[in-house]
């Protein structure tokens, strides 16, 4: 008797995904910057730029980015928007994450499959 190929499991292969493009949320030097500033406080578009040195409009798509993912929101304030870090557990996980990469440093930075 043949058997059939399985296929995997299609729902943790959603969910496996929808982590995937979650960490890519962070995945690009200059929205991890954006969310690490936010974490010390909210700023506006103008606030950012002049933090990080980087053009408007690479620092409004980079927001806008986070935002989709969950990552910040913004509210109003007079004529400026000001965006903050929506859930606090980012805070845990940047943490989380600077202690990994600090035991792992070396190799790292040496990784060449990345």
């Amino acid at each position: 008797m043949r058997k059939e190929k399985r296929r995997p499991d299609e729902e943790l292969q959603r969910a496996t995904e929808l982590y995937a493009k979650f960490f890519q949320g962070l995945a690009h030097p200059a929205r991890l910057r954006i969310v690490e500033v936010l974490l010390e406080k909210a700023c506006t578009v103008s606030e950012l730029m002049e933090r990080l040195g980087l053009p408007q409009s690479q620092v409004s798509n980079h927001l806008a980015c986070l935002k989709w993912c969950g990552y910040v929101s913004s509210r109003q304030e007079g004529r400026y928007m000001v965006y903050f870090v929506t859930d606090v557990r980012v805070r845990a996980m940047i943490e989380l994450a600077k202690g990994i990469v600090a035991d792992n440093a070396a190799r790292l930075s040496r990784c060449t499959r990345i």
